[in-house]
């Protein structure tokens, strides 16, 4: 795999330079939101100081701060889309897949321009926190209308195929979740070829640590804490979960957060299993090589497979310390077959663990997550999130059942034509 090293290694530096050099430019630095909240407030509480309480942040409204903000974002996407066109050449089914893609996006723009308005100019959302040192190292927080006490939090690591996430696509849930009095914090990482598979773990496994040392700062309770992740990110956030919980259960390293924080995992259209993917992503245009340049090689398969990794014997301690998990899946999802989830809570099942299933007869890979809620009304998953954060707290689950539908903001007919075109 040395030419797969050093293809990572030139490609990684290439897309790192682009961003470094945007993050750098004078006139858009003044765009980034806030510098990271110190939870010195929070460990003085514990100690007993009578300091006074730090105030919440709050945002400053500019429409040129966020004009600005936009064509930050933006020029970020449209310089890593083109290293990663680079990368990839020319290829039947990966043009087909694009094309798709753009079509499927156009006929889905009603709603997502509704919520792109909202992720920029609303006074709820915290744009691009900073919680590490890398150029992807940025974090969205959702803040629910209502500041009274303290709110559960769900960390939401969003989906892109290891190649296109980012955090604003985590926006229709983060802002109908908000609705319901739970923050949500959306947190971006480095998708390739600007980093492989253990970069985006370790991205992902930072933003965890800085919502569970930080998020008191913004009226978060720190025993309430919910991780999640959607197709990509569910892999992804499920391998910082478990990588924690054997670091937690071996005592080798210093850690700067504890799965004993994270109250359950959601896992939503998720595959588990490395072995098992690679030939079926190859056959739908995410050819084999670029998905062993990701994984880095074969060999690293083990490593980053949450359901091998979990029979392994000698991580038997970190399985037993494991939060309860529930996977979410479409039995009509072609992207990641249900069976990924299926054979993960089996396993997990049989050693011990508390998971659970949870398959919805029809749905495909974007129907959970997008058609469903730009659709609007009742929808089963979401509610079946929100029961469960709310489930100790009787006054949130009172007003949950007197909660009015979500709105609708795509006509149906456009979600039909985008289901039937989405490359998904």
């Amino acid at each position: 795999m040395d030419s797969t090293a050093s293809l990572r290694q030139s490609s990684s530096s290439a897309a790192a330079e682009e961003v470094m050099e945007m993050e750098t430019k004078p006139l858009l630095t003044k765009f980034l939101t806030y510098p990271p909240p110190v939870a010195a407030q929070r460990r003085r509480a514990k100690l007993g100081s009578s300091s006074p309480a730090t105030p919440r942040p709050s945002r400053q409204n500019s429409f040129g701060r966020d004009i600005g903000h936009a064509a930050k974002e933006t020029y970020l996407i449209t310089s890593l889309s083109f290293t990663l066109l680079r990368y990839l050449g020319v290829g039947y089914r990966w043009i087909t897949r694009l094309l798709a893609l753009a079509w499927y996006a156009m006929l889905l723009m009603p709603g997502f321009l509704q919520v792109a308005y909202c992720y920029y100019f609303s006074s709820q959302v915290r744009r691009s926190i900073v919680y590490g040192d890398q150029p992807r190292n940025r974090l969205d927080l959702y803040l629910p209308t209502n500041t009274d006490g303290k709110k559960p939090v769900v960390v939401f690591v969003t989906g892109g195929a290891w190649i296109i996430g980012y955090k604003a696509w985590g926006s229709l849930l983060g802002l109908q979740l908000a609705e319901r009095n739970i923050i949500v914090a959306c947190v971006d990482y480095r998708n390739f070829p600007q980093g492989t598979i253990s970069d985006m773990v370790e991205d992902a496994s930072q933003g965890i640590s800085y919502i569970c040392n930080n998020i008191a700062d913004y009226g978060g309770d720190p025993d309430r804490i919910y991780l999640m992740g959607q197709s990509a990110g569910a892999h992804i956030s499920s391998c910082a979960l478990l990588e924690q919980a054997i670091k937690e259960s071996k005592k080798e390293e210093i850690i700067s957060w504890s799965v004993s924080q994270i109250k359950a995992y959601f896992g939503l259209s998720g595959g588990y299993n490395l072995f098992n993917l690679v030939d079926h992503f190859d056959s739908r245009g995410l050819y084999r090589s670029i998905f062993l340049s990701i994984m880095e090689g074969e060999e690293s398969f083990h490593q980053f497979s949450p359901e091998v990794r979990v029979q392994d014997p000698n991580n038997i301690d970190a399985v037993s310390i494991l939060p309860p998990i529930t996977l979410f899946h479409g039995t009509a999802d072609y992207s990641i077959p249900s069976d990924a989830s299926k054979i993960f809570v089996d396993v997990l099942q049989r050693l011990g663990a508390k998971a659970d299933l949870v398959l919805y007869d029809g749905k495909t890979h974007t129907d959970l997550f997008l058609q469903d809620p730009l659709r609007g009304g009742k929808d089963e998953m979401f509610d079946q999130i929100v029961a469960v954060i709310h489930a100790d707290d009787k006054e949130a689950l009172e007003q949950d059942a007197v909660a009015p539908p979500r709105r609708r903001l795509v006509p149906e007919i456009l979600l039909k034509l985008a289901r039937n075109i989405s490359p998904f």
